[in-house]
């Protein structure tokens, strides 16, 4: 289990500026945390899309890959504002708005739709500070992983940890709560949804080349997490059977779909969080 500490809370927007202040503070040194980047210079900062988007001086769009920050329409008809959104956008744009960064790569560089998939690190006179790091303590992003880019990930699990712990910025809003894996008609209202969802697995099994994990007797009915086969090749690559995950307590985290009850595809090990084996 990551190991949780509290802080302070994110009481208002009016506090965006000194919560990203002190969030900055405290992860200058994430490039010697996280070494297995390949890191690039990066240029200034001219646009901040959202909350996990920017713009570099060159033309370059980049996605800051490993987290999740609350979506915005961004000119799609029909797509509402998840909360906390703005709040998103206006923290990172007190962080890396006008600055120089640098850019760091750790699995694919480009997506389809040609951003740059980078973690992104601002220069300050105190040394580097990871942008992704501080929007996820500050409660102002989820993690959020590709079975291609998956470095440094345990530190920004940490910092998830403490910012959920504490209440900060999103988890302070029900739209965000973890969900209960033993409550399958919750979760099939947040089918199409990006959940975080906890509880035992009381069966595991292979069949048809697919690893299921149920969380419920009725497989029909209840939550269940499926491992296809380009996942199970990632979990033995990393030394893991999930099958022995049997009567574990875990988190998962994924896009919930609705085929036989509420399901989530993981992807990649990096998903599931094993908070307690029995």
């Amino acid at each position: 289990m990551n190991e949780i500490f509290p802080g302070p809370d994110l009481l208002n927007t009016s506090l965006v500026q000194l919560a990203t202040l002190a969030a900055l503070s405290s992860v200058s040194t994430a490039t010697i945390a996280c070494p297995a980047l390949d890191m690039v210079a990066g240029g200034t900062v001219v646009e901040v899309t959202d909350g996990d988007t920017i713009v570099l001086n060159d033309g370059r769009v980049v996605r800051m890959i490993g987290t999740q920050a609350p979506k915005l329409p961004l000119g799609r008809d029909g797509f509402d504002t998840w909360p906390m959104g703005p709040e998103a956008k206006a923290a990172l744009e007190v962080m890396v708005l006008n600055k120089t960064v640098q850019l760091g790569y750790g699995g694919e560089k480009i997506d389809r739709y040609d951003r740059q998939l980078a973690h992104v690190f601002v220069d300050t006179p105190d040394g580097p500070t990871w942008a992704q790091h501080a929007m996820v303590a500050m409660g102002l992003a989820r993690v959020y992983s590709f079975p291609d880019n998956r470095q440094c990930l345990d530190l920004l699990f940490a910092a998830e940890g403490r910012a959920r712990l504490s209440g900060l910025g999103i988890w302070r809003d029900p739209y965000y709560s973890v969900r209960a894996a033993d409550a399958p008609g919750d979760l099939l209202t947040k089918a199409g949804h990006y959940e975080l969802v906890e509880g035992r697995i009381l069966h595991a099994e292979h069949r048809g080349g697919r690893a299921y994990l149920n969380f419920g007797r009725i497989w029909k009915q209840d939550f269940t997490a499926v491992i296809e086969a380009p996942g199970l090749k990632l979990f033995k690559a990393a030394g893991v059977d999930p099958l022995v995950l049997e009567g574990a307590f875990v988190r998962i985290r994924g896009w919930v779909d609705d085929r036989d009850g509420p399901r989530i595809e993981i992807t990649h090990p990096k998903q599931l969080e094993v908070l307690a084996t029995r």
